[in-house]
């Protein structure tokens, strides 16, 4: 422990006639005395923005009940941005209170460890500590990304927790059957507050929907048990209860019934019983779920016990907990990286015009670094530079995807291994994009990087795809672009090699160079024009974006007539005017759509 002249045993407040705990750290007497009160201010910002961040769950709890659609919304795009809005805050404070901080590295070694030191003890300490060290690389602006031990496999947090932590799962005995009583249990367990239209007939059809799906019957061999979580899960305009169902061959499958709130009160819409359904449910091309429990690495446990194809690193992204996830995820190509033979190499696929792709051949993520100048198949007049393509990537970090924008994850000064890299790519990378990537010794350098999952772009999908598979993915891929725009998102490059497939047959949209809100677009057309007219059209001499809907069908590029004829029966309304115009004017008035986030086929009614 250093010894300093304030003890951290004393109270963290500042003396009464200093209101300021950033004043009152630039005051102190000596190097001692400051590394302990920057420790303190550092403390109490963490605390009030884990106090914050601990009841945006309870105000989406209430926004559900209420209906407030609105403000769920707001609360998602606040718990968003909160992290990154409080350190640069936090950073910007501190720095403006101790200008010299920044040269004083043994003073800043002297807070951490005495930070370190008081929150030992705490649950919350992986967070904690993170939010300390980013707001020391926000001040110290030359340090690369640094590596923090978050211990998130510990026995004590999450080997043992479904034996020992009965606040976390609440466990139904196994039976025959599913009975209408349980599903009346298992559905109280968030003690929602509004009124339920039919709770006793939605229990019956929701326990008679999960008996048909399992084969369950009176006499038969029917399940071991049932595990729900003790929390709520909120997002958009429904709610959620979370399990797993033990089968009687000891087989665990998602049990996850989805809640809506409609004009006679709360009913029962859903029921999801696989891996795949679950897995696009708690995609990150969503918004976060806000969970009613904070006991976050139990959680995540058990997330990852329903989903274990999907990262441990994603699952503390989807309940809000992103800088964690963040540090898990770059655990995870770490891994991946020092045991897989191949080299990180340029993706497949067509080349983007903004954005470089790379990534090894079993890794289940890309990795992105914007080019510093276009490529010369770059589409628009004018090209706004680097920092403003990757303002877009953070943009659509803190929006609601919709179910079909993947989520980036951007790291700012980062190293990697250059063991890790092709020769090929990074001599790409150091010729094309200069200013954000650097070779020094035996590492690889990156001003930013954008991570995402793993996609297999729609071209390169439909070479390979079945008859049925290609139809499914152009009707998906009409999906998604509906889904984006219903949250004010427009793709202006409506190229097909923009959007990917995953391994579920889900098609996202990964290229946001070209996105734009729907509202600030002008929708135009030519079909009103007479045949043979050659004068200029009056839109032409217009500012702004221009989109016309009825050429949005060649600018996808799929040559296959049938599959464009497969998007037209389905989604030709997007080939209208009146569809983006509507879409608009719902947008201005502030409507929240209600999206598709699970199949018909998983609905109780």
């Amino acid at each position: 422990m250093i010894a300093v002249t304030e003890k951290p045993g004393r109270s963290r407040r500042p003396p009464p006639h200093e209101p300021d705990f950033f004043r009152w750290a630039r005051a102190a007497e000596n190097d001692d005395q400051r590394a302990w009160r920057i420790a303190v201010t550092m403390l109490n910002e963490f605390e009030a923005f884990y106090f914050s961040m601990r009841t945006i769950p309870q105000q989406a709890k209430a926004a559900f009940e209420d209906a407030l659609w609105a403000e769920s919304l707001y609360l998602s795009h606040k718990r968003l941005g909160s992290y990154s809005r409080t350190v640069q805050q936090v950073a910007m404070r501190l720095g403006a209170a101790l200008p010299g901080l920044m040269d004083n590295t043994d003073l800043w070694a002297k807070v951490a460890e005495l930070f370190e030191t008081e929150v030992e003890d705490r649950y919350e300490r992986d967070l904690a500590i993170a939010f300390l060290n980013s707001v020391h690389r926000l001040i110290y602006s030359d340090t690369r990304w640094k590596w923090v031990d978050y211990n998130y496999h510990t026995p004590a947090r999450t080997t043992d927790w479904l034996n020992r932590a009965n606040h976390i799962v609440q466990r139904f005995d196994g039976a025959d059957l599913v009975s209408p009583e349980t599903i009346a249990d298992i559905i109280s367990i968030p003690a929602l507050t509004a009124k339920f239209r039919s709770a006793t007939a939605d229990s019956a059809a929701c326990a008679g929907r999960i008996n048909k799906v399992f084969g369950f019957a009176e006499g038969g061999m029917g399940y071991q048990g049932i595990a729900i979580l003790n929390a709520g899960f909120y997002r958009n305009r429904g709610a959620y209860v979370v399990g797993q169902i033990i089968t009687h061959d000891g087989t665990g499958h998602p049990l996850i019934i989805s809640l809506e709130n409609g004009r006679d009160g709360i009913f029962l819409d859903a029921v999801i019983t696989n891996e795949a359904d679950a897995h696009n449910l708690f995609s990150s091309t969503l918004a976060n779920f806000h969970v009613t429990n904070t006991r976050y690495h139990e959680l995540c446990a058990f997330l990852s016990r329903l989903m274990p194809a999907r990262p441990l690193g994603l699952h503390y992204s989807t309940i809000g907990y992103n800088h964690i996830g963040k540090v898990a995820v770059m655990d995870e190509l770490a891994r991946e990286l020092s045991i897989d033979p191949h080299r990180l190499a340029t993706a497949p696929g067509f080349k983007g015009s903004v954005a470089i792709g790379f990534s090894a051949e079993q890794s289940r993520y890309v990795l992105k670094v914007i080019r510093d100048n276009p490529a010369e198949h770059y589409k628009w007049d004018e090209w706004p530079g680097p920092a403003a393509v990757l303002e877009k990537y953070r943009r659509v970090h803190e929006i609601n995807r919709t179910g079909s924008m993947l989520d980036n994850i951007i790291y700012q000064r980062v190293a990697m291994d250059r063991g890790w890299f092709d020769e090929a790519l990074l001599n790409e990378l150091t010729e094309i994009a200069p200013s954000s990537v650097r070779i020094e010794d035996d590492r690889v350098a990156f001003s930013h990087l954008i991570v995402q999952t793993k996609l297999v772009p729609i071209p390169l999908y439909l070479e390979t795809a079945t008859r049925e598979q290609a139809e499914d993915a152009i009707i998906e891929l009409g999906d998604c672009i509906k889904n984006n725009a219903a949250a004010n998102i427009f793709n202006r490059d409506l190229d097909a090699r923009n959007y990917g497939v995953n391994q579920y047959g889900r098609v996202f949209l990964f290229d946001y160079d070209a996105v734009e809100p729907l509202v600030g677009i002008k929708v135009r057309t030519n079909t009103d024009r007479e045949e043979g007219e050659e004068d200029i059209p009056s839109w032409f001499f217009e500012d702004g974006i221009i989109f016309l809907p009825e050429e949005m069908l060649p600018g996808l590029r799929i040559d296959n007539r049938d599959l464009r004829r497969v998007f037209t029966n389905r989604h030709g309304d997007l080939l209208t005017t009146d569809y983006w115009t509507g879409m608009q004017k719902a947008l201005k008035r502030d409507w929240v759509p209600k999206l598709k986030v699970y199949p018909r086929d998983c609905r109780i009614g």
